[in-house]
């Protein structure tokens, strides 16, 4: 067993199942993802410490636990099509995509954008497509979809990604109030979306995701 796979099932062990995550798809796709492989060269001894990596580009990954809390909140389904707004280096979008039937992923970030494309490849994984542009208007070309994941803060969600939630589909994103934050879930019934509180989780506020600040006389 290599180091890195070592690491990879004490994360497992140490920060996903004490969370309360026992579905056999998220476990799995966190023991077989190399995270080492999506974060930059030289922060690849701290890929599997619990919190948030600073990953470039005023983004981060959000730690292990917080992803695995929210795909088992999501109730992902092998035939489900996802929308990663975000996907910064790629591992989220790694992990969605041996969960899922395919995985659209957004980056604003050309940096980014391309070592994700390129790592995803290297490791072999063709159900996703990236996506380099504006993290707020989605890909709507490819929906609507089962399920959106966004990774990283907001303060609230552009009407143009809801709008590409299929109905019934489910969203979850890390809502921004200063310095804390939660993680609510979404489900789409009837073209509304109403949100509920999962877990507390924080993330830097995505650009394109701020509340518009309120005009004041």
């Amino acid at each position: 067993m290599s180091d890195f796979s070592a690491r990879r099932v004490m994360m497992v062990d140490t920060q996903v199942r004490p969370s309360d995550v026992t579905k056999f798809p998220i476990i799995d796709a966190m023991l077989i993802v190399p995270r080492e492989a999506f974060v930059p060269h030289s922060k690849r001894e701290a890929a599997y410490v619990g919190e948030n990596l600073d990953i470039g580009a005023g983004r981060v990954m959000p730690e292990a636990r917080t992803l695995a809390k929210m795909l088992d909140a999501l109730d992902i389904l092998p035939g489900d099509r996802i929308l990663d707004i975000a996907c910064g280096l790629g591992y989220s979008s790694a992990v969605l995509a041996r969960m899922a039937a395919s995985v659209v992923a957004v980056e604003s970030d050309a940096g980014l954008a391309g070592a994700a494309l390129a790592t995803l490849a290297e490791i072999g994984v063709a159900n996703v497509t990236v996506v380099q542009g504006d993290l707020a208007a989605g890909a709507a070309q490819s929906g609507p979809y089962d399920v959106i994941t966004v990774q990283g803060g907001v303060q609230e969600v552009p009407a143009a990604l809801l709008d590409q939630l299929a109905e019934g589909g489910r969203i979850a994103a890390i809502f921004m109030q200063g310095p804390l934050g939660v993680v609510k879930v979404g489900h789409k019934a009837e073209g509304r979306v109403t949100w509920r509180f999962a877990f507390n989780a924080t993330a830097p506020v995505l650009p394109g995701f701020a509340k518009a600040a309120a005009f004041a006389l």
